[in-house]
């Protein structure tokens, strides 16, 4: 049985709510999750675009199969370790899982993972990347790209502006705390993502196990739902989002391309970089060229 007739035969544990964005890589990627991880799994979703939508618990006619808790601070890795210790105390083995992100993981829950990978906290921690925060419109965070729009680095009518700073490179940030897993993943390569979600599970007993998933909102980047798969798919073929794995400290590339495609054919097709003029097209394809050969020469180490 290959992987993905694999994954339709598990049991899905969740039953999204109806204020779900038809067509979101964020709900397709916790139902996945989810289906792998199954029913011996603790579920903590702070505050976020997948709480407030109602995936879990939030909506009518919504619910999980499995024990699921909405901590009211993006601090869900400080929290997970006590429910962990737990379950070992009394002799029974649980996976213990954060699904969290909107911009919140990079920013205000980032002490809180950091000290969780410090102690090697036996969980495992979902990131889902929207590049932004999704509470009250599409907002600047760490997590956002440069040059893109939020409605807190608004375009002017003379068609500059977005954001000016660099993006926060988290998966590699967490890749330098020595936990004992991290990958990244992308919905449009779900037999990759499901492999990995397996690994974390086989990892977290050893520590940490962090995942990083990049997932477009689709009204905070102005695409349709059903470009949501290949803007996904985009994103790893122009190295933007490079698709890798990092296990007991060794780097491992698991997507890559003899002759990637530009990153223009990515940023072309999101209306929050419309405004782009060439030369600031041009200065993020170096970006990504530059993070890409840092990350090839890592592996080969």
């Amino acid at each position: 049985m290959n992987i993905i007739d694999k994954l339709n035969s598990k049991e899905d544990m969740i039953s999204p709510g109806i204020s779900a964005c038809i067509g979101c890589n964020v709900e397709l990627t916790l139902r996945t999750c989810m289906k792998v991880l199954g029913p011996n799994t603790i579920l903590a979703i702070p505050p976020g675009c997948m709480g407030g939508v109602g995936v879990v618990g939030w909506d009518m006619m919504s619910g999980a199969n499995c024990p699921v808790f909405f901590p009211l601070l993006d601090n869900p890795a400080s929290m997970l370790a006590g429910i962990k210790l737990y379950y070992e105390r009394i002799g029974r083995k649980v996976n213990v899982v954060a699904f969290a992100g909107d911009g919140a993981t990079v920013d205000a829950g980032f002490q809180c993972l950091s000290g969780a990978a410090e102690r090697g906290d036996k969980i495992i921690y979902i990131c889902y990347d929207n590049e932004g925060y999704m509470n009250t419109g599409y907002q600047r965070s760490s997590a956002t790209s440069k040059y893109s729009w939020t409605s807190t680095t608004p375009v002017s009518t003379e068609g500059r502006g977005g954001k000016k700073e660099h993006k926060k490179d988290f998966p590699m940030i967490m890749a330098m705390h020595d936990i004992a897993y991290m990958a990244t993943c992308s919905p449009a390569f779900i037999q990759d993502m499901v492999r990995k979600i397996e690994k974390a599970m086989e990892k977290q007993e050893k520590g940490l196990a962090y995942i990083h998933v990049f997932n477009p909102c689709l009204t905070g980047w102005g695409i349709k739902a059903e470009e949501s798969i290949e803007v996904s798919r985009l994103s790893v073929e122009t190295n933007f989002f490079p698709l890798y794995e990092v296990i007991d400290g060794q780097f491992k590339i698991n997507k890559e391309y003899k002759n990637p495609k530009p990153v223009k054919d990515y940023l072309t097709k999101i209306k929050k970089y419309s405004h782009l003029n060439e030369e600031e097209i041009e200065e993020i394809q170096e970006i990504v060229d530059e993070k890409w050969d840092r990350l090839k020469k890592l592996a080969s180490l």
